[in-house]
């Protein structure tokens, strides 16, 4: 909203609505004004954000070398399958198993699906692990699991570079990974500053879906065609706002001092159990007739909502596992201070 004094405040959801298109340029104001102003006045110490949705790839990071028959691919995507089935299947097993739901996706668009995050999880040592994810995804219709986002934390902090999927020559899964050049700052082979500063490698460029990436090196990431390693992150003001409330919300990291969202989401990669148009690892979420499935026989828990026939969200979960503060409560000047 926009208060009648002038203040800049603006809601989570006018931002949401307005990096997917549907809030009119003068309810954001002069902070659309053009792209360095809305830079200087959202980023400060973060050359790259921006107001709009936005991701980048993270360092070593290839999509090219990715192919769904891939043995690698066909054996992690069957593991993660598996875990879904036996232990994450739906809404209800998630609650029982700890996962904290969310349902603002990144892009800011309702797209009928949505992020379920696991604390403890993202606050072990291990990275790509099929057992135990960080972020479960699931079909807010049939209230169904249909993949799983793995997020590149070690101890609840980002790492980078995060570790391939596989190389040209594997022909295997060798589970996930525990151990690489990384330390718990995120500082590897490829070290850039956690928050976001200027200290960039070529390969770690934000875009958004309207432009190429900003990459002019020869070397691309997208282009190697021996490394799969499907890994990005977001820029943008609705991708750190919504890293930010999580931490705020599920870790209390704002009682802990975090007053402001990074500059940078960790990386992050999606691994779909449903077909998917764009394949295996796309970072976007399938159409809604690529999630058809049967609804969920219960909710498992205590709801007048029903699968298939309600929404999941909020309204739909006990109110003890509702949050104090929902996603459309925080605002701009929450976040970035303004």
């Amino acid at each position: 909203m926009s208060d009648s004094d002038g203040d800049a405040r603006l809601t989570r959801r006018a931002l949401l609505g307005a990096g997917a298109g549907t809030v009119a340029l003068s309810t954001v104001g002069t902070v659309q004004a053009d792209g360095e102003r809305e830079r200087g006045l959202l980023s400060g110490r973060c050359p790259e954000a921006t107001l709009r949705p936005s991701m980048g790839h993270c360092a070593g990071a290839s999509m090219e070398g990715c192919a769904d028959d891939h043995p690698v691919t066909i054996e992690l995507r069957a593991a993660v399958e598996d875990v879904l089935e036996d232990r994450y299947p739906d809404a209800g097993a998630l609650l029982e198993a700890g996962f904290k739901p969310y349902f603002d996706t990144l892009d800011g668009d309702d797209d009928g699906w949505s992020h379920w995050l696991h604390p403890e999880y993202i606050g072990d040592d291990a990275v790509l692990d099929p057992e135990r994810p960080e972020s479960v995804l699931v079909d807010n219709d049939s209230w169904r699991s249909i993949g799983v986002m793995f997020i590149a934390t070690r101890d609840g902090e980002p790492i980078s570079p995060p570790p391939a999927v596989y190389e040209a020559d594997d022909d295997g899964w060798d589970g996930p990974s525990e151990d690489d050049d990384s330390d718990a700052n995120g500082h590897g082979d490829h070290d850039h500053h956690p928050d976001g500063g200027d200290d960039y490698p070529h390969d770690d460029h934000p875009h958004d879906d309207d432009h190429h990436p900003h990459d002019d090196h020869d070397h691309h990431p997208d282009g190697d065609p021996d490394r799969c390693s499907p890994w990005h992150y977001h820029a943008g003001a609705p991708g750190r706002l919504a890293w930010w409330y999580y931490r705020t919300v599920y870790e209390g990291s704002y009682r802990e001092g975090e007053l402001a969202p990074p500059c940078r989401t960790p990386c992050m990669m999606h691994v779909w159990t449903v077909d998917h148009p764009e394949g295996v690892y796309a970072h976007g979420g399938p159409p809604p007739e690529y999630r058809e499935r049967e609804p969920a026989d219960d909710p498992g828990f205590e709801t007048d909502s029903e699968p298939g026939e309600d929404e999941l969200g909020w309204d739909a979960l006990p109110d003890e596992e509702v949050p104090d503060r929902l996603p459309e409560s925080f605002s701009l000047a929450d976040g970035f201070g303004l």
